[in-house]
């Protein structure tokens, strides 16, 4: 009785399985026909905010609806994220996610309620930028050897825009490789450390790129090493981690659009081809390298790898240093 039960309700899903897909299809087909929202999960003005915005133009024109952008700050950028994951999987929410939030924060908070590696749908990365060591103008060192060389002779401090930031695990991965002792002095955004870093109240910060160029640029801050795989056209003047013997603290903020998990593959892969002439516009491509970022582009199976790759390596990261977030 129970074993002809099971087979009648098999028999049933099957039966209703080209209902679902055809009702799949016909929702990708119709896709976008409403406004689409871009959850930002940091302040506007940020890193993240300055990449959000050309990007929900372009995307907006190419998909012929309004992509209208949301910041939702706090806690490291785990709100919004948070957000996005308890939305409905219809491509009507969409998160521009940076390496913080997604790879970094679930090793860091105890409770978050996502996990990176199955509670979104991968788009692409559509740009990321390396991390800056600035020093504040006064400090003696002046390139990346002489500021070891001080680090290791006194006890010099880091700023960070919050503990568990991109900036605050360079750190870390700095201070573990050149095996020196660095104070660390938390703020709550990565406008006031860099604002306290010029006025000479703390002696370094690995700084996102797209925050610093202006005032390496103005001469308030000094810059001493770039964190990317390769000099910025931003400052080309700046030597890499890999040059200056260092290449395990190559470090790249990405930046990229992921969707809720369970979002049809279809529109999966209609945001991606937009995305994708988004990236290649010499219009964005000129803004991006303005502030230090690359424009950048990968398959949705690719990104998904990378996040998995960063969740990993920065799991080590934080629970060699210890750190935690209640």
């Amino acid at each position: 009785m129970h074993s002809t039960s099971r087979l009648r309700a098999a028999a049933q899903s099957l039966l209703l399985l080209p209902l679902l897909c055809n009702a799949s299809l016909t929702q990708a087909q119709n896709y976008p026909n409403k406004v689409i929202k871009l959850i930002v999960p940091f302040p506007p003005g940020g890193p993240a905010d300055i990449i959000a915005r050309p990007v929900a133009e372009k995307l907006g024109i190419a998909l012929g609806q309004p992509v209208v952008i949301e910041n939702r700050g706090g806690a490291s950028g785990t709100i919004g994220a948070a957000a996005v994951t308890s939305a409905p999987p219809d491509g009507y929410t969409l998160l521009l996610g940076t390496s913080n939030e997604v790879t970094m924060s679930p090793t860091l908070y105890k409770a978050l309620p996502y996990d990176p590696n199955t509670a979104f749908a991968p788009i692409t990365p559509v740009a990321d930028f390396p991390n800056l060591l600035v020093v504040r103008p006064t400090l003696a060192a002046k390139n990346f050897t002489e500021f070891v060389a001080l680090a290791r002779s006194q006890r010099l401090s880091y700023a960070s825009s919050g503990i568990g930031s991109t900036n605050h695990l360079t750190a870390e991965l700095f201070r573990n490789l050149a095996k020196v002792e660095i104070n660390h002095v938390p703020y709550k955004g990565g406008g006031q450390a860099t604002t306290d870093l010029a006025g000479g109240h703390v002696d370094a910060l690995f700084a996102t790129m797209p925050s610093a160029v202006a005032l390496v640029k103005g001469n308030k801050i000094r810059a001493i090493v770039s964190t990317g795989t390769r000099r910025s056209a931003a400052l080309p003047e700046v030597p890499t981690t890999r040059e200056v013997g260092m290449p395990e603290l190559v470090v790249s903020t990405w930046n990229g659009i992921l969707a809720p998990a369970g979002t049809p593959r279809a529109i999966v892969e209609r945001l991606h081809a937009e995305l994708a002439k988004v990236v290649a516009d010499p219009d964005f491509k000129e803004k991006m390298n303005g502030v230090g970022a690359d424009p950048t582009l990968q398959t949705p199976d690719e990104f998904l790898t990378s996040i998995k790759s960063d969740y990993t390596r920065w799991a080590g990261v934080i629970k060699r240093a210890g750190i935690t977030v209640e």
